[in-house]
């Protein structure tokens, strides 16, 4: 019963130990599908500093990048020459080459929990922690109604310069937001909805 549990456990964790590499030798993925902003990369790296590496880079057994290309991006901007590495030994090239899509597409599939999403960012905001070490951008603040939402000045067909104000409208559910942006619409105001 021994061997079996430490063959399943074998299987289960093909990539089980931490080992350094140069990033100078780690090889991206040339069918990589995923892209990386460079603001994206920049947040990354943010995050690299303020916690450090958290999160080894996957790889194959000839060094090719599984998972981790965008923190690569961001070890490099910050000039860091050595990375936590994790070897995914044993895998067939079907197996690596869907785990480079799975590891992106799974992230992608969960969700977020609107009400204690806000609350968290407003503990933060509140301990004035720099929120964008954590990904969220002020669309995503104003989204939650907690970054202001300023003013601009247009100028309308006459030539003339009106100033133009947004405004943030939270609704209970789908229906209500449906029939506010219904009631705007008909008023001609131009309307975005969040969900």
């Amino acid at each position: 019963m021994a061997k079996q549990k430490s063959e399943t456990h074998a299987k289960a964790w093909p990539a089980s130990a931490i080992e350094m590499r140069k990033v100078d030798e780690l090889v991206p993925y040339a069918r990589n599908a995923r892209t990386h902003s460079p603001e994206q990369v920049s947040q990354i790296a943010a995050s690299i500093r303020e916690w450090g590496w958290t999160t080894p880079v996957l790889v194959a057994e000839d060094d090719t990048i599984l998972a981790g290309h965008g923190r690569l991006m961001a070890a490099r901007q910050l000039g860091i020459a050595e990375v936590p590495t994790m070897v995914a030994r044993g895998w067939s090239e079907a197996q690596r080459r869907a785990y480079v899509l799975a590891d992106n597409q799974l992230a992608l599939n969960s969700g977020w929990d609107s009400d204690l999403l806000r609350v968290e960012l407003e503990g933060l905001k509140e301990l004035d922690f720099d929120l964008d070490a954590i990904g969220f951008d002020a669309d995503d603040m104003q989204k939650f109604g907690l970054a202001p939402v300023e003013a601009f000045d247009a100028t309308d067909e006459s030539g003339l310069l009106d100033q133009k104000f947004q405004v943030l409208i939270e609704c209970v559910d789908e229906q209500e937001q449906v029939d506010v942006i219904s009631t705007a619409e008909e008023k001609g105001w131009k309307c975005r909805a969040f969900s």
